[in-house]
């Protein structure tokens, strides 16, 4: 077990230090943000005045500014002292995020999201920024530190009298530190697979299979409102209807000359709805299409609502929330909100980032404990002993248990097991390098 624990840190430790330190950015990203970019964040609202200029005004002010940016939607500003974020794309398909002092209706400024230290943290976790491969490389480690923590527990069981009888090493605290991050790791772990490429894409195609799915199946979700940095914007929505698989809600111009409303129009619209304030408000992708609103749900998934409004009339065309998703959207919806430390307000934001400084304490305790303890010339000078699947029947059905429902453990598991019988086992130089010997 020791052995195996071992080899599986070779690929788990690189991969959950790049998860955990770019999640305990991704975490702060609103606090970091505003820290670096005061200049476009910050809106000092001018003496003597009690209200804001109309959305629709700073949308105005905004397509001046770029007008050769495609306007997407528009963020409510968190608090008073913020300014409005308007998210754009530019001619090379580029995002923008555009930020308008509410106040004036005045342009501060612009970035690319994707430039941001936020946005390159984000990146970094998704894949690498390498596209599918690093998407794979990611699922695999992620896997495989699954295993591993459930190697832990085992370890740390059996480890236990030998743990009270001797004093404390760094041995010893790297158990305890893993039976505590192992914990939070799962959790983030089994929240975070949906996102993945293959698992998260086979499951997806298995519940639709069901006849149900892992993402809400909103109709109306017409624009790509989607940001690095809004907060407001929930996770769990998906664009079924980009596959043409689920009729998208229109606006219906007969009987509404005269009358056309506005993004102002929307925001009151919602309102009266019930939607949580601040509101992120998705613009009409077409001369048909609807204003997307959506309610604030950021420390609460269940909160979860959309309202589409009419463009030209400006009533109601439909809503879509969390009671109406597939149970299954509902406890990924959960499951995001763990994973991204946003349920239950600061509890789950804490307990994440104390998870993420525990993870990376684990990761740099394992690598110096074998530093420490290898014997120089001897290679890897790996931890010697057997894993005894053919004495352990359990443990064997464990081992398939765990590679059917994580194919990219099973196929790897193979692959080091063959390695090592056809390899390792029959070349001294190799068995000498990896500690088989």
């Amino acid at each position: 077990m020791w052995r195996w624990h071992f080899f599986a840190s070779i690929v788990v430790v690189p991969v959950l230090l790049v998860l955990a330190t770019t999640g305990l950015i991704y975490l702060f990203r609103f606090q970091l943000e505003p820290l670096l970019h005061p200049d476009l964040f910050r809106a000092d609202r001018p003496a003597g005045m009690d209200f804001a200029q109309p959305y629709s005004a700073q949308l105005e002010a905004a397509e001046r500014a770029y007008p050769d940016a495609t306007i997407l939607a528009v963020a409510e500003p968190r608090t008073a002292e913020r300014s409005t974020v308007i998210t754009a794309e530019m001619p090379d398909g580029s995002p923008r995020e555009i930020f308008v002092n509410p106040w004036g209706a005045e342009v501060l400024g612009s970035l690319n999201p994707d430039t941001t230290v936020s946005g390159y943290a984000v990146r970094l976790h998704a894949d690498l920024m390498s596209g599918a491969w690093g998407d794979r490389l990611m699922e695999l480690g992620a896997c495989w530190a699954l295993v591993t923590a459930l190697l832990g527990y085992y370890l740390f069981w059996r480890g236990r009298r030998a743990r009270s009888r001797t004093p404390k090493s760094l041995r010893s605290w790297h158990a305890r530190i893993g039976a505590v991050a192992g914990v939070g790791l799962v959790t983030l772990l089994v929240s975070g697979l949906p996102w993945t490429g293959f698992w998260g894409a086979q499951v997806q195609e298995l519940a639709t299979r069901q006849g149900t799915s892992m993402w809400s199946l909103d109709a109306g979700a017409q624009s790509s409102p989607g940001s690095t940095l809004d907060e407001s914007l929930p996770h769990s929505h998906a664009v079924p209807w980009a596959a043409g698989k689920t009729e998208v809600p229109r606006s219906d111009g007969e009987g509404g000359e005269g009358s056309v409303a506005n993004v102002d129009t929307a925001i009151e619209v919602a309102a009266r709805e019930g939607l949580r304030r601040p509101m992120t408000i998705a613009l009409p992708a077409s001369e048909d299409g609807v204003f997307s609103v959506i309610g604030y749900a950021f420390d609460a998934p269940s909160d979860e609502r959309t309202v589409h409004v009419n463009r030209f009339s400006g009533e109601v065309v439909s809503t879509y929330g969390y009671d109406d998703y597939p149970l299954l959207a509902q406890v990924v919806a959960q499951g995001i909100g763990l994973h991204e430390g946003r349920s239950l307000g600061l509890v789950t934001f804490w307990a994440s980032a104390l998870m993420c400084a525990v993870v990376i304490a684990s990761c740099v305790t394992g690598p110096l404990m074998w530093w420490r303890r290898r014997r120089r010339g001897a290679g890897l000078d790996a931890p010697r002993g057997r894993m005894p699947v053919a004495g352990s029947p359990w443990l064997l059905a464990g081992l398939v248990v765990l590679g059917v429902l994580l194919p990219f453990f099973g196929v790897t598991l193979l692959a080091v097991l063959v390695f090592d019988q056809l390899l390792v086992r029959r070349v001294p130089a190799m068995g000498r390098w990896f500690g088989a010997r």
